[in-house]
């Protein structure tokens, strides 16, 4: 396979566009030319960074206390970073300055290791990306939720239960992610992805601020310990510990960003005991309503824009590969140009409709089945974690870098990539427990109170 050929293999999440101005309009590789700017990027990695993870901290700093919380918070934030340093200095190879660019996260594995490691990371990438936009689906629906449960405390006062169901506004953010998901790529998508980016720090900065005020006013409710939620209070032994587990698969999905950073090219006072799962909808805080409104707001607003950041690669895997399969069907390969009013033209694809539709059905239904937001957050964390964003890029840099086997730094980032590992079966195992106990008091379709 050629070099063009490889660049253009079904992992491409991007579509090509053709230019009549030839040559100067194209890359160096012979792509369109990328037009994506140092705020577009920084505004891709924010919304994904700034995600819905932000959210569990609380509960999980609450679990493991003072000391443990901030030490395992300071550990995944400093592995993230690292380790997307040695993935960033594989976005071309083989040569990490003059090699060819590699466009998908799965086309960097590809070109650096190959075979069947491609396929595995392919297979944990993607399902990884759809667990993402399911659990966007479930927070953000509970974020809207948030905002009428809010004004009915205010409003009857805080010891109403306020009944709300989550599936309509599901449904509702469904909608909505039917009409974004049409955008073709990630180039159409700054514009979306800088107001995510607005949202993330409005609704990280309200939270913030009210979790600082809830400490300064004191009270039951912001009582903490050291070693966290307190065994015989609320919890047992085993419930602790695995609660414990839980906590780390839910940091780990708040610092998880890897899986999209070659596509694009990080905390708050803990409640002790009364730690809510989403400390902005949980109801950690009750006044002021229209601040916790607004906050809720923005969470669902990021929330859309972040949605698209992870399903396009989806998208685009899934048509490339359609494109290449049915290369002679016009149903997948032919683009109608219709004028929208005010939007100029826009090349319509039958295909790219019906299957990006049923695409944002089908993860908004599985959502409506399992609207559980710690231990689904939790379990995507800790199956993602360690291969996307500690065992690829470990194993892409030694072999790019052509590292001599037992050398010092080949040891210690083996032992790395294996305390990793075992972290992740650990926190994965903690979320399962989790979610196999929400499921034996769930009732689908009831409201949420």
């Amino acid at each position: 396979m050629n070099t063009d050929q490889s660049q253009r293999n079904n992992m491409d999440i991007e579509t090509p566009e053709t230019s009549a101005d030839g040559s100067k309009n194209l890359d160096d590789d012979g792509r369109p030319k990328r037009t994506g700017t140092l705020v577009s990027a920084s505004a891709h990695i924010i919304t994904a960074v700034i995600g819905s993870g932000v959210l569990s901290l609380a509960w999980a700093i609450a679990q493991m206390g003072w000391v443990a919380g901030p030490v395992v918070l300071f550990a995944f934030s400093f592995i993230t970073y690292f380790t997307s340093t040695l993935l960033a200095d594989c976005y071309r190879s083989p040569h990490p300055l003059h090699g060819n660019r590699n466009y998908t996260y799965s086309q960097v594995v590809k070109s650096i290791l190959g075979g069947r490691k491609f396929q595995l990371c392919g297979l944990a990438q993607y399902i990884n990306l759809v667990g993402v936009t399911i659990g966007y689906t479930i927070t953000a629906s509970i974020s809207m939720v948030a905002v009428k449960r809010s004004n009915c405390f205010h409003k009857h006062g805080h010891q109403e239960k306020c009944y709300t169901s989550n599936n309509p506004f599901m449904i509702l953010f469904a909608c909505i992610q039917i009409v974004l998901s049409q955008i073709p790529n990630f180039h159409k998508l700054s514009w979306l992805s800088i107001v995510a980016a607005i949202m993330s720090f409005a609704y990280s900065s309200i939270g913030l601020g009210l979790s600082i005020a809830k400490v300064a006013t004191g009270g039951k409710h912001v009582k903490t310990s050291l070693t966290g939620v307190q065994v015989g209070v609320d919890v047992t032994g085993s419930e602790k510990v695995w609660r414990t587990f839980q906590a780390i698969g839910d940091i780990a999905f708040a610092y998880a960003y890897s899986n999209v950073l070659i596509e694009i090219q990080a905390s708050y006072a803990a409640f002790g005991n009364n730690a809510p799962g989403n400390f902005l909808t949980g109801f950690g805080f009750y006044e002021p309503f229209w601040l916790i409104d607004f906050a809720n707001v923005c969470i669902a607003v990021h929330l859309v824009g972040a949605y698209q950041v992870f399903c396009q690669p989806i998208f685009g895997f899934v048509e490339s590969w359609s494109k290449e399969k049915w290369s002679e069907t016009k149903f997948v390969n032919v683009d109608h140009a219709v004028k929208l009013p005010l939007c100029g033209t826009y090349n319509v694809n039958f295909f790219r409709i019906v299957w990006r539709t049923t695409y944002v059905i089908i993860t908004a239904v599985i959502a409506m089945l399992f609207p559980f937001f710690n231990d689904f957050l939790g379990l995507i964390g800790s199956l993602s974690f360690w291969p996307l964003t500690v065992y690829f890029p470990i194993e892409m840099y030694i072999k790019q870098s052509k590292m001599k086997k037992l050398s010092f730094t080949w040891t210690w980032l083996k032992i790395l990539s294996w305390v990793c590992l075992i972290v992740s079966i650990i926190s994965a195992a903690g979320s399962i427990q989790g979610l196999a106990q929400d499921l034996k008091k769930y009732q689908p379709f009831k409201a949420t109170q």
